[in-house]
């Protein structure tokens, strides 16, 4: 079988390509779409933003139990035939997600993507960036993924923005509830379709290369990886640095609201602030990654945490928003902040000096307990903006964002005596 390390230059950014893509895809639908549109979303669902937020943690439920159970999956079989599958299954969700399902089937799609996103798909697609990373640094390898797939939901959000703006009528203050329905059920039509092709192109560009034949003494799973990676002190610390660096990154979904509520945006407005971020998420991740390896990675990871408690205690504190210059050069800088900690922060596998053998064991363990967010974020920004109305619960939002960042620093300081 093709190993990433056997092929061409041409071919190794052929898969660096399509892990970017795929990367990106798998979380479209599930997450992009509610992050870029979230006040239409929430019109067109006719739900408020707590019932939002149980359909994450519905998927942050099942995705719990999906990173322990994927991990040893990635050690054992083809990242082609699991990440193909996993993107073919969440794009068929986007047929159920366009027919503008209630609360409830709501509940149950996110539960279904929390696993085909994450039990087939995430441990899968780090392996295969940190095997690729080998020939290349791994803070450039996790950089240039992260950026990528910055880049690429850049231009999908301002694509889809676009569409959107398009299939409403002039004068978008007075569109009616239809044809804000019928608008963005094309935005879904583009992401579904969008997941469908890259499953494809995984199956036809990603190596197939298959952990039970490199290894035939191993055909059965094991939790031997698992039970190593508990027991490792680094692996513990580099789960609290994804928490904090993840519930800063939740957060982002209250930016284009956040517009809509201090600024007065209308919805392709507050979109195309919600969009912004995706563009500095593809500078801040690449650069992140080179700095890490010139720098080490931990390194890097607490000078994005020092930003990420500026940006969002001074929008916590209501200094910048409610002009409209200040607050979106905050949000920029925050972004800036939280995108450069999901840059690089899987680079810290290597820093810790996790075998290679057991990387999807230790990613399993790592997301496990990193992602909790999943389930708990979103629930509470929704609590938090339902029950204070107008700026005043963003600000707390923002305020519990910045204590995330502080743990986050101390976690990192740790992190780097020990390793």
């Amino acid at each position: 079988m093709t190993s990433i390390k056997s092929t061409t230059r041409l071919q190794q950014s052929l898969v660096l390509g399509t892990l970017i893509a795929a990367g990106e895809a798998a979380f479209l639908l599930p997450f992009v779409l509610a992050r870029v549109f979230r006040p239409t979303f929430l019109s067109v669902f006719e739900i408020n933003n707590f019932e939002l937020g149980v359909a994450f943690s519905m998927y942050g439920v099942v995705a719990m139990g999906s990173y322990f159970a994927g991990g040893p999956l990635a050690d054992r079989f083809s990242a082609r035939w699991l990440m193909a599958i996993a993107l073919g299954a969440t794009g068929l969700g986007g047929a159920v997600l366009a027919r503008i399902p209630s609360s409830q089937t709501m509940n149950i799609l996110w539960s279904f993507w929390g696993m085909t996103s994450i039990l087939f798909f995430w441990a899968a697609m780090i392996r295969a960036t940190r095997e690729w990373g080998q020939l290349t640094g791994q803070g450039k390898a996790y950089g240039f993924l992260d950026g990528g797939r910055g880049l690429l939901a850049a231009a999908i959000a301002s694509i889809s923005v676009l569409i959107f703006s398009l299939m409403l009528p002039e004068g978008t203050a007075a569109i009616t509830p239809e044809q804000r329905e019928l608008a963005f059920r094309s935005v879904i039509w583009v992401f579904t379709g969008f997941t469908i092709a890259i499953a494809l192109l995984v199956w036809i560009v990603i190596p197939d290369n298959n952990q039970s034949i490199k290894t035939p003494g191993k055909t059965k799973l094991s939790l031997d990886g698992i039970k190593s990676a508990c027991q490792t002190p680094v692996v513990w610390l580099h789960a609290v640095i994804v928490v904090c660096s993840y519930a800063g990154y939740k957060a982002t979904d209250d930016f284009s609201l956040l517009a809509s509520d201090a600024l007065g945006f209308n919805d392709v407005d507050s979109s195309s602030v919600g969009a912004l971020g995706f563009w500095i998420r593809a500078l801040s991740a690449i650069g992140a990654g080179f700095l890490g390896d010139r720098f080490q990675s931990s390194r890097v990871i607490a000078w994005s945490f020092v930003i990420l408690m500026m940006g969002s205690l001074l929008i916590a504190s209501g200094t910048t928003i409610n002009v409209a210059w200040m607050l979106i050069m905050t949000i920029a800088a925050t972004s800036a902040g939280i995108y450069a900690l999901r840059g690089v922060y899987f680079a810290l596998l290597e820093e810790g000096q996790v075998p290679l053998a057991t990387t999807g064991s230790a990613i399993g363990v790592v997301s496990f307990i990193g992602f909790t967010p999943d389930v708990f974020m979103g629930p509470l920004m929704g609590i938090l903006l339902d029950n204070f109305p107008g700026v005043l619960g963003h600000q707390y939002v923002f305020g519990v964002v910045a204590l995330f960042g502080f743990i986050g620093l101390v976690a990192t300081s740790i992190f780097r005596k020990i390793a």
